[in-house]
Formats: structure tokens, sequence, C-alpha cells
């Protein structure tokens, strides 16, 4: 029988090196940074982008906050499809179209955003880009896993990991900052130039990637099918596996994945755990660009895009790199209490900004940093034990499990966050916030996990 080693050599035709290049002598150091800035720059426009554009046209935050995380439930319900990305053409091909037509979603977003009245428009282009979004993600994570050997596979996924956060931060920063300074320079605060040209450098970028991925990704064999780490693999290439296969093969995948101890309370605690963290990230920006009136701090866009894309992104990887260094040397058993009790202790950074709502902006940037830095921080360490409750032969999928449950757990607070500030006001919204917080600590103490020897 042909060994798994054996199977990705023929398949992806890489050299046994880390940084080998492939076939068509395109080394992975170019097309795998370019794919996952790809792949998070769509997954942030719907989900944080959208929410500063929204503001600015006028929506209230019930609508913002029901639609940006309505629309999120793509990324949460991909598996749904992702046999028929594995099972018709190439993983290589999906990657191309699918950037193809994010190209053309973004502009029309562009036309949306110049056109009067046109925020029911814009959220059809939105749902169609996370589709698109989420069926790009299963074509560039399986391509992954086909044209990089285990040895690569996991040299990369560092790489992989810190570009999509760099995409993640240029659409909640710089991309925002560029329609707001627009606005201001086409007169006045022409927010419709300001987001015309955002989404039109968007539809730019996916265009140019479209088409350099067209010409420098290599063909591999990556219509193989869903390819599970240490599964059984397939004895030859050209044995496809059926859809009533795959079925079955997903029933063990959720059979081994239950069959854990405390498995009810590892479910609960990763779904419940950012409740707080998320009401209080979807409402944020709201916050800072709302009208004095309505309680918010009245911050211009640019100047929210500033926030986002300097400062805070610093404090961000600072808390993540810190946070990883903390349980690689105590373990994950002594960082993951401190680490979510200093990650909700940033929620009532908020709450003072919206009860004192200064004029100084100094505030507003150390508890965004302060915010941003606890994120890291805790997010660091819930990422580890997700990691923690795969098992070796399912590790892909068991996270994808695990990964979907906690998505759950950010749409649903999310979806209600814009109804929750308008019934409370701002102060009330963020002590709730923190409040929702607190239940996730305490399944910490019933959480199975074994006490792990120091670094």
């Amino acid at each position: 029988m042909t060994t798994e080693s054996e199977t990705d050599s023929n398949k992806t035709s890489t050299e046994s090196s880390p940084g080998g290049k492939t076939a068509n002598s395109v080394s992975p150091k170019v097309f795998i940074p370019t794919l996952y800035f790809m792949e998070g720059l769509p997954y942030t426009l719907v989900n944080l982008t959208a929410v500063v554009f929204y503001k600015n046209l006028g929506a209230d935050n019930a609508f913002i906050g029901s639609v940006t995380s309505t629309l999120a439930f793509a990324w949460t319900l991909k598996f749904a499809w992702a046999p028929f990305v594995d099972l018709y053409g190439t993983r290589r091909g999906w990657i191309v179209v699918a950037q193809l037509v994010l190209a053309a979603l973004c502009a029309l977003l562009a036309v949306c955003a110049s056109l009067p009245g046109s925020i029911l428009l814009s959220v059809g282009a939105f749902a169609l880009i996370a589709l698109a979004s989420a069926t790009h993600d299963v074509a560039i994570d399986g391509y992954y896993m086909d044209v990089l050997n285990k040895q690569q596979q996991a040299v990369y996924v560092g790489v992989r990991n810190a570009i999509y956060k760099i995409a993640v931060l240029f659409g909640q920063g710089p991309l925002v900052m560029l329609a707001g300074y627009v606005a201001v320079a086409a007169g006045g605060n022409n927010l419709s130039a300001g987001w015309a040209t955002a989404f039109s450098l968007c539809c730019v970028l996916f265009l140019l990637f479209g088409i350099l991925h067209l010409f420098i990704l290599p063909k591999a064999g990556d219509s193989t099918g869903i390819n599970l780490p240490d599964a059984k693999p397939f004895e030859s290439f050209d044995e496809k596996p059926t859809l009533i296969g795959n079925l079955k093969r997903f029933g063990s995948v959720l059979e081994t994945f239950i069959d854990q101890e405390r498995i009810a309370v590892i479910c609960l605690y990763i779904f419940i755990f950012r409740f707080g963290d998320a009401l209080m990230l979807k409402m944020s920006m709201p916050f800072l660009l709302d009208t004095k009136e309505k309680g918010g701090l009245a911050i211009s866009t640019q100047d929210v895009g500033l926030i986002y894309g300097t400062v805070g992104p610093v404090f961000l990887l600072l808390g993540g790199l810190l946070g990883g260094y903390l349980v690689s040397k105590y373990g994950l058993k002594k960082c993951l209490l401190p680490t979510a009790l200093i990650q909700s202790g940033a929620i009532p950074l908020y709450w003072a900004l919206a009860f004192f709502r200064p004029e100084n902006y100094a505030w507003v940037y150390a508890a965004n940093s302060f915010e941003q830095f606890s994120y890291g921080l805790g997010t660091a360490a819930y990422t580890v034990f997700l990691l923690s409750v795969v098992k070796p032969q399912y590790k892909a999928a068991h996270y994808a499990i695990a990964t979907a449950i906690m998505a759950f757990g950010l749409n649903v607070p999310g979806y209600l966050s814009g109804y929750l500030t308008e019934w409370l006001g701002y102060p009330n919204f963020f002590l709730v916030s923190f409040l929702a917080s607190i239940p996730g600590i305490i399944t910490i103490f019933f959480l199975p996990i074994k006490e792990e020897k120091a670094a």
C-alpha cells in the first residue's frame, strides 16, 4: 500500500526541504503569504469593515449587529458544501475563480457605496462575498495540505496565521482610514466616495491576486477528496471518495470527537467563553463612531481606522506572543484562568469610556491597546485549549468542529449586540458584556485539563 508520505510526494512534486520549490519552480514562500492574505481579507470585509461602513451610512446598531453576525454563519456552515469543492474540479481552480468572483463582488460594493439608498443591495453583495469567501477558505486550506508535505506544513503554519492576521488588521485599519481620508478630501464628509474608493481597492487586489495565482500556483493533484491528517490514504490518485463515503467519514469524525472526558463541559466552555468578548467587539467601533447625543464618542472614521490600524495591532501581536510563551513555559492549566481574567478585565474599560466620555483620545488609545493586548493574550491560551481537544487521527476535522462551536458562540451574542445597545445604552451594554464573560470563566474550573510540566 502507498504510504502517506509517498502520496504527498506524488501529488505535490515538492522537494523535501521546508522552503523547497514546487514542480513549477515557485516557492511556497511566494504563494502561501498571498493565499492567506486573500483568505483573511474577505472575512474582515464582512465581519469588521462592514460594521463601520453601515455605521457611516446611518444604519442603527440593531441592524449592524444582526446583519453582520447572520452573514458570518457562512463560515460556520461551510462544512456543508465542502465535499463539493473536493469532488468537483480542482482546489487550484476553485481558488482562482473565487478570487475573480470576489473582485466582481467588491466592484458591486463600490457601486452600492456610490448609490443612495442601496443598503439592501450592499447586504446582498456582502452575503455573496461571505459565501464565496467561505468556499475560498475550503479550497485554500485543502490546497495547503495538497501542495506541501508534512514538514512544510509545520514550517508554514506560523506564516499563514501571521499573514491572515495582517489581512484582518488591514481591513480594520488602513482600509477604514482610506475611506475616511478620501471622504474628507472629496469635500466635506463624502463617505460615499470614501467607501467606493476603499471597495475599489479591494476589487483591484482580488483581481491582481487572482491573475497572479492563475500563473504561480502549482498544478497539484488537488481533486482527490477530503484529506484528513493521519487518516487512511486513498489507494490510488484516481480513487475519489463518494458523497456517501464522505458522510460516513464525517460520522466517524463526530463520534470520536464526542467520545472524550467531560465533552459536554468542553463544548459549553467553547461556546460561551467568548460571549462577553463577542458583544463588546461587535459594538466597540460603532460606539467610537456614534454621536455624543447617542452616547458615543463621535470619533471620525479615519481616526477609528488609525486607532485600529496602528497602536492596537502592535499590542495584539505582543499579547499573542506573550500568551503563547506563557502557555509553553507554564502549561495550559496554569495559564488558562489568569489569561481569561485579564481578557475579561478589558471590557470594563469600555464601560469607563462610555460612562465618562473623555475628550482626550489618549484614553481611547490606552483602552483599545489594553483590550487588544488582553485579547491576544487570552486568545492564545484559548486556541491552545481548542488544539488540546482534538485526537491525533482526525486533527483537522476535530479542530474544525471545535472552531464551528466557537463561531456559533461569537455569532449569537453578535446578533443580539445591536439590540442590546439600543435598549440599554452603551454604559449598561458594556457592563452586561462584562457579566456575560463570567459564566465562561467559571466553566474553566470544570474542564479536564491535565497538569503539564513547565518548560
